[in-house]
């Protein structure tokens, strides 16, 4: 497998479109081992699923509304919230979507009006995979990083498949780096792979998306 660059933040396709509304960035600040960070927001358009994948940290929520505006696409039309997993910079902003589903890893809610939400069973933990639109929009089971840990396929894009991988990879070219973040290196390691036979665009949580290519 190499990869490359993408040099773009979106990719057209039919009917679902892919455009990072945020890269995500991640630098180290300190010597007590903090460091400053927000992640990749990505935004699916174009069939009858809206969806963003992961939210950024709560400090980036005006910047998610002026990124929403500025791509078209107001929070109420967002039907689909889907967050690899449940670390603060990945679900800051939940809030601003009350009308969409809701996915935090393997937990999958709906809106219920003024009832609140509707926990709805799926089968991501035991590695079925979670599809809000059969064929072209996939929530993949990745564990790793974390145990429930998941990563956003979208199928027939102008470019092929697209997954929005959160924190699966950090960047491009993170061997060396990823490790030291996971609850389970061996297991991210095996949905690291999983993933490289599949996507030819990866947007990693902390990094500029990148090109797949299989030799």
């Amino acid at each position: 497998v190499r990869t490359a660059p993408l040099g773009a933040l979106e990719v057209p396709g039919t009917p679902y479109s892919v455009r990072v509304l945020q890269e995500g960035y991640s630098h180290p600040e300190d010597e007590d081992g903090s460091f400053l960070a927000d992640c990749s927001v990505t935004l699916i358009r174009g069939g009858p699923v809206t969806a963003l994948v992961d939210t950024g940290g709560p400090w980036g929520c005006r910047r998610l509304l002026a990124q929403l505006e500025a791509a078209g696409t107001p929070p109420e039309s967002v039907t689909h919230v889907l967050c690899t997993h449940g670390h603060s910079d990945h679900v800051g902003n939940l809030n601003l979507f009350p009308r969409a589903w809701v996915l935090v890893g393997f937990d999958l809610s709906r809106p219920e009006d003024d009832e609140g939400g509707r926990f709805v069973p799926v089968d991501l933990a035991r590695g079925v995979p979670y599809a809000p639109h059969p064929g072209y929009v996939e929530v993949l089971p990745t564990p790793g990083h974390v145990r429930a840990h998941v990563s956003v396929a979208v199928k027939g894009t102008a470019l092929g498949t697209v997954v929005a991988a959160g924190d699966l990879f950090e960047r491009e070219g993170d061997q060396g780096v990823w490790g030291a973040l996971s609850e389970d290196p061996p297991e991210q390691e095996r949905s690291r792979r999983r993933v490289l036979e599949v996507a030819d665009v990866v947007v990693p949580g902390h990094g500029a998306p990148f090109r797949v290519f299989r030799e």
